[in-house]
């Protein structure tokens, strides 16, 4: 007996495995497989997953907890502070003298780097646990024969072997053969950029002259294709990064995640910190050395200032800020997939839908089903039920409508006995139509189309009228047209049915057998908008966000729903009128109209690109197959957990209902994160500026250092620590009231305005520590000092530095958090107002412990100094906010 191993290292991913496959037979592939009809059983389903892994590409294999460890330690900011670390071990430990040697600057800086690794880890380790419990919500799940039961499992669960029963609407979970089909028609648009569908028949072999084009072997599917109509049962020879879709289209594969314009700001503002401290550190260098003339000394300070120049803690308050997000979103019935997509769903001005669900009440109902003659007809009911029932796509509105209609006034027991279902034609979105072919009573084959007004008439050529058939003549083609625009005009969607008498031989049906049909009547529908579409568009618009409407439609109907939900309607664009026009002409088009109708699955796409390259962020909130293209195009993506499998799975963030109120809610909570974000981001910036500042001048003009490294390194870590408070800060509800987009080309204007005030603090306290609280506490001028006072001098003067230094940090929190005034116009969130203030207490508490004060070479303040810098700091909030409304006279937000 032939023993095949199904470990993915003996699976293969090249085509002579499928070109074996697709020309044997059914029972030697169910036997290669080591498999029967009636599926593998639980226990050899589990041993297969846990020896080949789940059914994933590989882009998701590195969310173990080892990786995140890994990930957590070696930021950029954390290998900065290492190779620090290590030169303080060098310059304070090894080449030093026994008795100076010290590793306290080392410690500091090690333990920075573990406070903010493992934190980082554990926000990495949260966010993954988040957003897999999360998508368990709405995870794809594949409908898989076991143990001769079908079952829905996690498409990640299927293994080699695997019974898979596919029907409309479904993505391919794996690699399959067919064993059995029933008018299946795939789309492969997602491997071959084909998206007209192509009919799968299990009992078909590529020929010779096909052996070479594997992607269009008949009785194959592939991973990441997706079913339009019918149904089908395979068995699954190839899973994960084995299949055809791992091989050629990992690119874009469900696990894709896009580089949001945030993520690429983070990167500059690393790039940037990081070059700010390789300039400054060694000037820092250079100015202690050369005015003090201890070189040593020097270098450990100006170690000790890179540290602090470096935002350690940004991965980690971006990342809290993200998980926060998300499980806020999630209690408002927002599911996020992909984390980073949070800043551009909060920075979005322009949402593209289509209508249907969104602005309707998603359940269209069949108002009148006429003749041509305007006039109720049983027979048009019939035979609509016959193409609507016997149809094996996606059941949509409109087929549910019909046939809910056919239960109410037909004997539909009847007609299913009077007609038997031969082939069928699907729908697609070039030709607008499906066709559905029957066999009746008398063995007469009838095909009945169904579909939009202008793609029916341009294949038929004769109506029906009372029994009577007729032609169609170009002026009854006029009043067809007439009387559809006036039911549009009444809000009523219509769609034209026709037929054809024996189109076809059985078994060679096609596209082309929709000629020369015979119109018999019109559907018209009706899908109402919601009552409360009109005021979340009002809400939305006053977010800043403005509602596009991108539809297959025709104009006439949605310009009546557009009406009534309080959109604008003069101006609307079809497919056809951006033939022929320039990139420009079209980029100025898709400005200028909210409305489009009768587009294809990628007319949406290109919309959507178009207005990107205009400088908008736009989502688009699609639920059905042709949304993929859009979805993808998008910089969010949105759904919900009602849609098909492909738009789930094209999908950044899920909603758990089709409603737009669920959308503004997760919009605001999206602008609070990147508001929170930005804070730390601008409000570090400026700092660090300011200190840089406040440094040079210290080391220019002091005899000695401004503060020891260590005293340096606590300051920065206390800062740091209380940093960490800020994603749990509340946003003025003005600041969520206008989209936000992500800029770095502000940044210095911001860090030159608001950094510098700082640095002005500083100065007056320098002077004041310098010329008066110094040397009264020593006893005179430095210059006139011996050698034990001078030490006592510097001591007094690092600490009323550290202490008034670690009140402006925590104070320009407060200070730049909000355009209002602190305290008393404006209130940050408790958590954030007792980690400020809290910090700035135990800081000032530290130089007057004497324990503490003595290991950290503080010496003793007199206690008025703290009276002088809580006045310090009043006038430093009265400047900053001076500052903030010059600053706002020229730029539309501070944060």
């Amino acid at each position: 007996m032939l023993k095949i191993n199904t470990s993915p290292k003996n699976q293969t991913n090249d085509t002579s495995l499928v070109k074996k496959i697709a020309r044997e037979d059914k029972v030697a592939t169910l036997y290669r497989m080591q498999t029967t009809l009636n599926g593998l059983t639980q226990e050899e389903a589990s041993k297969r997953l846990a020896k080949n892994g789940p059914n994933e590409i590989a882009v998701d294999k590195h969310n173990n907890k080892l990786h995140f460890l890994f990930e957590a330690f070696l930021t950029p900011f954390t290998i900065v502070l290492l190779i620090l670390a290590t030169m303080s071990l060098f310059t304070n430990y090894i080449f030093v003298a026994p008795s100076d040697k010290d590793l306290s600057t080392v410690i500091i800086m090690l333990t920075m780097v573990f406070i903010s690794g493992i934190t980082s880890f554990v926000q990495n380790v949260k966010t993954n646990d988040a957003v897999e419990a999360l998508l368990n919500m709405v995870s794809v799940t594949t409908n898989i024969r076991r143990s001769n039961q079908d079952r829905e499992y996690p498409t990640k669960e299927v293994v080699v072997g695997d019974i898979i029963n596919v029907a409309a609407g479904d993505m391919v979970p794996a690699d399959m053969r067919l064993l059995r089909s029933k008018d299946l028609f795939c789309s492969s648009s997602s491997l071959n950029g084909e998206s007209r569908p192509v009919e799968k028949i299990a009992n078909i072999k590529p020929t010779d002259a096909q052996i070479d084009e594997y992607l269009d072997y008949p009785n194959i599917l592939y991973e990441g294709t997706t079913i339009v109509s019918g149904s089908g049962m395979g068995v699954v020879f190839a899973t994960g990064d084995n299949t055809v879709f791992g091989r050629v289209a990992q690119s874009i594969s469900k696990n894709n995640i896009k580089e949001t314009t945030f993520d690429v700001g983070i990167k500059h503002i690393s790039e940037l910190l990081l070059t700010m401290t390789a300039v400054i550190a060694p000037l820092v260098f250079l100015i202690n050395g050369l005015t003090k003339g201890d070189w040593l000394s020097a270098l450990i300070f100006a170690i000790a200032t890179a540290v602090g120049l470096t935002p350690e803690m940004l991965p980690v308050i971006v990342t809290s800020n993200l998980v926060k997000g998300s499980v806020e979103m999630s209690k408002h019935g927002t599911i996020v997939k992909k984390m980073n997509s949070i800043q551009n769903f909060g920075s979005a001005d322009i949402l593209c839908t289509d209508k249907t669900g969104t602005l309707t009440q998603d359940k269209v109902v069949l108002e009148r089903h006429y003749n041509l003659a305007l006039k109720e007809k049983k027979h048009v009911l019939e035979l609509s039920y016959l193409n609507s029932y016997y149809q094996t796509g996606m059941k949509n509105l409109i087929d549910k409508a019909i046939i809910e209609a056919a239960g109410d006034e037909l004997d539909i027991n009847d007609l299913q006995h009077r007609y038997n279902k031969i082939d069928e034609i699907p729908f697609d979105f070039k030709r607008r139509r499906m066709s559905v072919v029957v066999a009746n009573d008398n063995n007469e084959h009838i095909l009945v189309t169904k579909g939009a007004a202008e793609e029916m008439i341009s294949c038929s050529t004769k109506m029906e009228v009372d029994g009577q058939v007729k032609p169609l003549t170009e002026q009854r083609k006029k009043q067809i047209l007439a009387d559809i625009a006036e039911m549009n005009d009444d809000g009523l969607r219509v769609v034209l049915l026709g037929y054809k008498m024996n189109p076809a031989p059985v078994g060679e049906f096609s596209v082309d057998d929709e000629s020369e049909l015979t119109l018999i009547g019109f559907l018209a529908f009706l899908d109402p908008p919601k009552e409360s579409a009109k005021a979340v568009i009002e809400n939305l618009k006053h977010d800043g966000i403005t509602i596009k409407i991108l539809t297959g439609d025709n104009a006439a109907v949605t310009r009546n729903v557009g009406l009534q939900v309080g959109l604008n309607v003069d101006t609307i664009y079809t497919d056809s009128d951006f033939a022929g026009k320039t990139h420009e002409e079209m980029k100025k088009m898709v400005e200028e109209c909210d409305i489009f109708v009768k587009l294809s699955p990628e007319s949406k796409a290109r919309i959507i690109q178009l207005l990107k390259e205009n400088g908008h962020t736009v989502g688009y909130m699609g639920d059905g197959i042709n949304d993929a293209p859009a979805m993808k195009s998008a910089d969010v993506s949105i759904s919900v957990d009602t849609a098909v499998d492909i738009a789930k799975k094209s999908a950044d963030i899920i909603l758990l209902h089709k409603d737009l109120l669920i959308l503004e809610n997760g919009v605001r909570i999206g602008r609070q994160i990147f508001g929170n974000t930005m804070k730390y981001i601008k409000i570090t910036l400026s700092s660090n500026f300011g200190n840089i500042l406040s440094i040079l001048v210290a080391s220019s003009f002091l005899p000695f250092l401004p503060m020891l490294p260590l005293q340096l390194l606590i300051l920065d870590l206390l800062y740091g620590t209380s940093c960490l408070s800020i994603p749990f800060d509340t946003m003025d509800k003005q600041y969520l009231d206008v989209p936000r987009k992500w800029s770095t080309r502000k940044l210095p204007k911001f860090m030159f305005y608001f950094g510098p005030v700082s640095s002005i603090f500083d100065i007056i306290t320098f002077a004041l520590l310098f010329f008066v609280i110094c040397p009264t506490v020593a006893g005179g001028q430095y210059s006139q000092l011996a050698a034990s006072q001078k030490t006592i001098f510097a001591t007094v003067f690092t600490a009323g530095w550290f202490i008034e230094s670690l009140w402006t940090q925590e104070i320009v929190i407060h200070a730049l958090r909000d355009p209002k005034i602190p305290f008393l116009q404006q209130r940050p969130s408790v958590i954030v107002a007792l980690s400020t203030i809290l910090t700035s207490i135990f800081g000032t508490v530290l130089p007057f412990v004497p324990s503490i004060a003595k290991m950290m070479k503080f010496g003793e303040l007199p206690g008025y100094y703290i009276i002088l810098v809580f006045i310090l700091l009043v006038m430093y909030i009265l400047l900053t906010t001076i500052i903030k409304k010059q600053y706002l006279k020229s730029e539309q937000f501070l944060i």
